[in-house]
């Protein structure tokens, strides 16, 4: 995931090369004009949970230039995938929105982050609400047959601009159904709601606002959200973690964290300056 091109954290200096794996450009692929994903080797000691980030970017002049990315890939995938936005005079996109098969990326040997299923409480539902590149997180989440062990349901709405922002719809919607392993429970289990806020399409609306109206429920056949039943990952822009917080307050749905799990959980990675 990736939601603006101000760093997270200032990283031109104090790292060492050494904490970074050095991987290879596999695919691109430029959804749009403002968004790509691409996909890399990934080196055989990096491990990850699904949901999780990595600090990834280029190496300019011998030194690290970086972003925090979710892994699209699952972490048993043999390969790593991102989602990104471009910013034409961002530090980082403005270079790597030019990436082609066969360059070099650097990836942190690290991964870190709060969309864990361990930092929530047991429940009947999972909604995994994210906008824009807000989805990546979600795309390791419902490749991961314990979640579907774990919920129900597992519902997944990505928010967007426009239609073809909506990354990932096919593989979502064809591929994942048809998994040789666990394409049973993503028929199932899995229910993708996809909505716009610029254009026609047949869901319309910014998330928050088809929580509160009720019509979310109402489209998917599930019951308004409760403290019981329901648990939140959250990941996207400011304004829909803002907002959903103060929806999660109404409902005394208590912030999940690596120490005491809760009812929701959000990425603040991306947007914590």
């Amino acid at each position: 995931m990736y939601t603006n091109d101000i760093p997270c954290w200032q990283v031109w200096n104090k790292v060492e090369m050494s904490n970074f794996n050095r991987e290879s450009v596999l695919t691109v692929h430029h959804w749009t004009d403002r968004l790509f994903s691409f996909t890399t080797t990934r080196d055989k000691s990096f491990r990850f949970k699904n949901g999780q980030f990595a600090m990834i970017g280029l190496e300019v002049e011998g030194r690290p230039l970086l972003r925090a990315y979710s892994m699209v890939s699952a972490d048993y995938d043999e390969t790593l995938e991102f989602l990104s936005i471009k910013v034409p005079d961002g530090p980082l996109t403005s270079r790597l929105q030019h990436i082609k098969v066969g360059d070099e990326i650097i990836v942190g040997r690290k991964a870190v982050g709060t969309l864990l299923q361990d930092n929530l409480l047991p429940a009947k539902h999972l909604y995994l609400l994210g906008t824009g590149t807000g989805l990546a997180p979600f795309m390791s989440v419902i490749k991961d047959p314990d979640v579907y062990e774990r919920y129900e349901k597992i519902v997944l709405v990505h928010g967007c601009r426009e239609v073809a922002e909506l990354a990932y719809s096919d593989l979502i919607q064809t591929e994942l159904p048809e998994n040789e392993f666990f394409g049973d429970m993503v028929r199932d289990k899995l229910i993708y709601y996809p909505t716009v806020t610029r254009e026609a399409f047949r869901n319309q609306g910014r998330i928050t606002d088809l929580i509160t109206s009720g019509k979310l429920f109402a489209d998917i056949g599930l019951p308004a959200a409760n403290r019981e039943d329901d648990r939140f990952m959250l990941c996207g822009s400011p304004q829909l973690l803002d907002d959903m917080r103060a929806i999660m307050a109404t409902m005394d749905m208590q912030e999940g964290s690596h120490t005491e799990p809760g009812h929701f959980v959000i990425e603040k990675a991306f947007v914590e300056k």
